[in-house]
């Protein structure tokens, strides 16, 4: 009865035909394999501890380590395995941190390759399933450490971990992007540079009602994701409510400090028709920016935009009708690794519905929430007591070198953990007193638009409607925008809002070649400077820059971002 419990839980991977266990071996170095348990009743239908470690005893003495990745813990203590373990948690279904890969792929460098290695030494790569996170790190290391193409790697890792017409071993979309962020980085010294990042604004179009959006990141040396943001109908500027009869998105009409969305006027068109004519499905939605009521910081170059939709219910519910979310790293964004690790201090990613991933990491999201989202970022000038923050130079340890290793989650919290993160899915949830404020942000019928940026720039075109759909902001003379904040805002204690400074570009975004690794940290100081002395007459620099070139209809290639 375990071993048919077992293999119906192991489904598409494939199981190893002498142990009888799931695992494989992607090369004969590196074995991946499903996270073994120690505890009822989860041995029953996953690798029993002990039977994992009579099999590696078996075929490889002590000449066998294990790498673990599992942030909800291992389900087993360190003594069974007789402490030969490494501990680099994060959560299930998201890339990891990017600061512990130099150190993930290091430490299993020196178990096989360092000085004081033995022939025959093995790594065992294991996350919940030993798919997506066992697969990004062991794609890592051999694109970073043997020399693999990305393509290579990830084919390999396929054939020998997944049951043929099974799919993919790594299928979600910002683990791969993460798995070709590390080929970046080995062509180009292995330099990363860690940032705190702002995010300046959220640009998205045929955004539908109901639809929450969470800026997160990753906290606790990437054991747990925090949501640092999310916007509320009140930070929401409605570029355009009209949208259902397919008429593409004037770029003028836009945030004049911010780039234009590239996107594809004629293919946003085409796919509108598409939808609505092949079987009646919702129209497109609002086009819309949103902009924060206060900085959202966050402490690393690693962001999430989260997005959950719901729709009212009754009694209290509400039913969730999508979820999806993308993670992207500001500083691969800005190019940093083909600067010598002197990355953009501002810029724009931008991603369409069907690229994001869905639930739990599969391509369900549910119903559409959105067609194409771009999120505005740059380098935050200061933390959160006003104070500058340096960037960090993080690079892979050389042979011989320590290796710092995370902090293990409790291996007692397998199977039982309650991110946040991990838990979303479609269905019933129970209302919240914020509720209203949140799930209306992307409503067309919403109490209002009071926007942080009052300059006229920031709202020229701009159509905010009340509840009846009257026009809400009036025009002056010329074109200038008088947000207001209504008497049921007051009551509910709606601050008004000033304007954010943007950051400045007067002298310009220096382009640095052959740049030492000593240097990096002072020119990236010099460059964020302008930034620290709070220079208020300033714009966006690159990505203001970039937009000037940009030309309406240019639609950016996933795999250039």
């Amino acid at each position: 009865m375990a071993s048919l419990l077992r293999q119906i839980v192991a489904g598409p991977r494939q199981k190893h035909p002498e142990a009888g266990l799931d695992l494989c071996y992607v090369t004969d170095k590196i074995i991946a394999t499903s996270g073994p348990s120690s505890t009822f009743p989860q041995r029953a239908y996953r690798n029993p501890t002990d039977a994992l470690v009579k099999f590696l005893d078996y075929k490889h003495d002590t000449n066998w380590a294990i790498w673990e990745f599992r942030a909800e813990g291992t389900g087993y203590p360190d003594s069974e395995v007789y402490g030969r373990i490494k501990h680099y948690p994060w959560p299930d279904h998201h890339p990891p941190p990017f600061a512990l890969v130099p150190n993930i792929v290091a430490s299993m460098r020196e178990w096989l390759k360092g000085p004081d290695t033995s022939p025959g030494r093995v790594v065992v790569v294991h996350c919940k399933a030993g798919k997506g996170r066992s697969g990004t790190a062991a794609c890592s290391y051999l694109i970073s450490e043997d020399g693999w193409t990305v393509e290579d790697a990830l084919f390999r890792f396929t054939t020998r971990r997944m049951r043929s017409g099974f799919g993919a071993g790594v299928s979600i979309p910002s683990q791969l992007r993460w798995v070709r962020y590390v080929d970046r980085w080995t062509k180009h010294q292995k330099i990363y540079v860690e940032r705190q990042i702002e995010v300046v604004e959220m640009q998205i179009r045929g955004l539908r009602d109901g639809v929450k959006v969470a800026v997160e990141g990753y906290v606790d040396q990437g054991r747990t994701i925090k949501s640092f943001h999310t916007f509320n109908r009140f930070e929401r500027v409605i570029v355009d409510g009209e949208q259902q009869d397919s008429s593409p998105l004037d770029s003028a009409s836009l945030s004049a400090s911010s780039p234009s969305l590239p996107i594809s006027d004629s293919k946003f068109r085409n796919e509108e028709t598409q939808r609505t004519a092949s079987g009646g499905l919702e129209a497109a939605g609002s086009a819309v920016i949103f902009y924060p009521a206060q900085p959202i910081i966050l402490p690393t170059n690693d962001i999430r935009i989260n997005l959950e939709r719901r729709n009212k219910a009754t009694y209290g519910w509400t039913v969730v009708t999508s979820v999806a979310h993308v993670w992207f790293n500001a500083f691969f964004e800005g190019q940093g690794p083909e600067n010598h690790g002197i990355a953009a201090t501002d810029g724009v990613f931008e991603i369409a519905w069907d690229a994001m991933d869905g639930i739990k990491g599969s391509a369900r999201k549910g119903t559409r929430a959105l067609d194409r989202l771009a999120v505005v970022w740059r380098v935050a000038d200061t933390v959160g007591n006003g104070k500058p923050e340096l960037p960090q130079i993080i690079t892979e340890p050389k042979e011989g070198e320590p290796v710092p290793e995370s902090k293990a989650a409790d291996w007692k919290s397998a199977e039982h953990s309650n991110l946040a993160a991990i838990s979303q899915d479609l269905g019933l949830r129970t209302a919240t007193p914020v509720s209203p404020n949140v799930s209306k942000a992307s409503s067309r019928r919403g109490s209002g638009t009071s926007p942080p940026h009052s300059e006229k720039h920031h709202l020229l075109g701009v159509k905010a409607r009340g509840p009846s759909r009257e026009e809400f902001v009036s025009q002056g003379d010329e074109g200038e925008c008088h947000p207001t904040v209504t008497a049921a805002e007051q009551d509910l204690g709606i601050p008004e809002v000033k304007s954010p400074e943007p950051i400045d570009d007067s002298e310009g975004s220096t382009k640095i070649k052959d740049v030492g690794l000593g240097n990096v940290a002072s020119v990236v100081g010099e460059m964020q400077k302008p930034c620290r002395e709070g220079n208020s007459d300033s714009k966006l620099g690159q990505a203001k820059e970039s937009s000037k070139d940009h030309v309406p209809g240019q639609l950016l290639k996933e795999d250039e971002r």
